[in-house]
């Protein structure tokens, strides 16, 4: 089965110290490329979570965001002793400055130390976030599964045409070489000289032996058939696949160099159309 690189997935959980929230965005790339946007709570454990990523995905640019809401510094306690310090101070303004303007109780909460933060278990904030994001990678496989049989129904449909367009050609070729046999005997007819019948039929074989594309068209079935089976597998396939593109491409040009006639002409256009759009969405396939 095929795999796209490209996808979205978002979960949220609860955790002991407030909402986490997980938003995996995928990409293409040629390697595996993982970028992380962490909680500073949760920086310490930034290659656990890079691990747990590629076990799952193996190739693919890989946007991970990771947000804490009521984290420890929301749900921390007023410090009595720092506001006793503060309020003493406050009282001694006053006195020496009766006109002072009162003070406001949000500036008070901003002061230093005044909010006593809450030590956060580090380890069990990791567990919650790992599972969290077990879920959105699970979340992710599925789109990326989704977008890869749809890539891969396409692929199916377009080898189908090639080998189509390759057994039409292959049944044209006596025709093909029947009609310059024609059109060469024509030539010397017009010449009006006597042709050595020996030597003609040689010349004869050798344009059908340039002519010959019996090769090519066994190559593109070959190649076909190994792009129908690499989509069974369970590993990534997509650089093989590319590679299968440049050998499929590598065949249509010889066809169509060897083309000697309108319609093997035509094939060749209709199989670089159908390679393209192939090679286009292998480049999304993981």
């Amino acid at each position: 089965m095929l795999n796209s690189m490209t996808g979205f997935a978002r979960q949220v959980a609860q955790s002991p110290v407030g909402t986490l929230t997980c938003e995996i965005r995928a990409v293409n790339h040629r390697y595996l490329d993982v970028q992380f946007k962490l909680p500073e709570e949760l920086r310490a454990k930034e290659i656990d979570l890079r691990q747990q990523i590629s076990d799952t995905v193996r190739r693919g640019k890989v946007e991970c965001s990771i947000h804490l809401r009521g984290a420890a510094s929301e749900q921390g306690q007023v410090n009595p002793d720092v506001i006793g310090v503060l309020a003493g101070r406050v009282a001694e303004l006053e006195s020496l400055l009766p006109d002072v303007q009162a003070v406001n109780p949000l500036d008070v909460l901003r002061w230093p130390g005044v909010i006593e933060e809450t030590q956060v278990d580090a380890e069990s904030l990791l567990g919650a976030a790992s599972e969290l994001l077990s879920a959105t990678l699970a979340a992710l496989a599925e789109m990326r599964a989704n977008e890869g049989g749809r890539i891969e129904a396409m692929l199916t449909s377009r080898c189908d045409e090639i080998l189509k367009i390759a057994a039409t050609v292959r049944k044209r070729m006596p025709e093909v070489l029947q009609a310059i046999r024609l059109r060469q005997r024509e030539r010397i007819d017009k010449l009006d000289v006597e042709a050595d019948p020996a030597r003609l039929e040689t010349e004869l074989a050798l344009i059908a032996q340039k002519l010959d594309v019996d090769e090519e068209l066994d190559r593109l079935v070959s190649h076909v058939s190994e792009i129908n089976s690499v989509q069974t597998g369970q590993e990534p396939v997509g650089r093989r696949l590319d590679f299968l593109m440049q050998e499929l491409n590598r065949e249509a040009n010889t066809l169509g160099s060897k083309s000697a006639d309108a319609e093997t002409t035509k094939a060749t256009i209709d199989l670089k159309v159908l390679i393209e759009q192939m090679r286009e969405q292998i480049q999304n396939v993981e």
